[in-house]
């Protein structure tokens, strides 16, 4: 039972990350051209702080494969998912190694800033035009302020929704 409720939240995230990665297409980019707030990341951030690394990555791997099919753009899988999991890699080695030295906004502007970095570094390396590191400040810029909103919504939620939701949710008394 209590891997089918943990299937159930999963996919609840997945779902959840996947409606706001589509709510967030609807939008133009910010300043430089494809570049989003990444609020379907509070989801998969949200998985790390309640299970675990794994449960975490898969709910990235699933959110960017249905993202790029439902966007139409499978190409954008390169960039989605390559980001996702090494921002995915950060936090967790973030979280399980210094948290809670530094906060949970930390750690996500830590993971956006990776992100942005790897997508930027994807695109050079397939492009093969090595100007565009020239975005570079901008994207860690970006980065710095989408991890600081994910980061900062992640924190309300948690924050705001009672101890004992989250125990009925996962089963668990531990929660960080």
């Amino acid at each position: 039972m209590k891997t089918a409720k943990k299937i159930a939240v999963l996919a609840m995230f997945t779902g959840l990350s996947l409606i706001m990665f589509i709510i967030e297409s609807l939008f133009p980019p910010m300043l430089i051209p494809g570049a989003k707030m990444g609020l379907a990341n509070i989801f998969s951030f949200a998985a790390l702080i309640m299970y675990s690394p794994l449960e975490a990555f898969i709910v990235v791997a699933v959110r960017t494969g249905l993202g790029a099919i439902y966007a139409g753009n499978v190409s954008a899988l390169l960039y989605s998912f390559t980001g996702g999991v090494v921002s995915m890699a950060v936090s967790s080695i973030l979280m399980y190694t210094v948290y809670p030295k530094i906060s949970v906004m930390s750690v996500s502007i830590a993971a956006a800033v990776a992100h942005n970095i790897t997508q930027n570094v994807v695109f050079v390396f397939l492009s093969g035009s090595a100007l565009l590191f020239g975005y570079m400040p901008y994207l860690v810029l970006l980065g710095i302020v989408s991890g600081a909103i994910v980061g900062g919504v992640t924190m309300l939620v948690f924050r705001g929704v009672p101890q004992n939701a989250f125990v009925k949710i996962i089963g668990e008394k531990k929660r960080k």
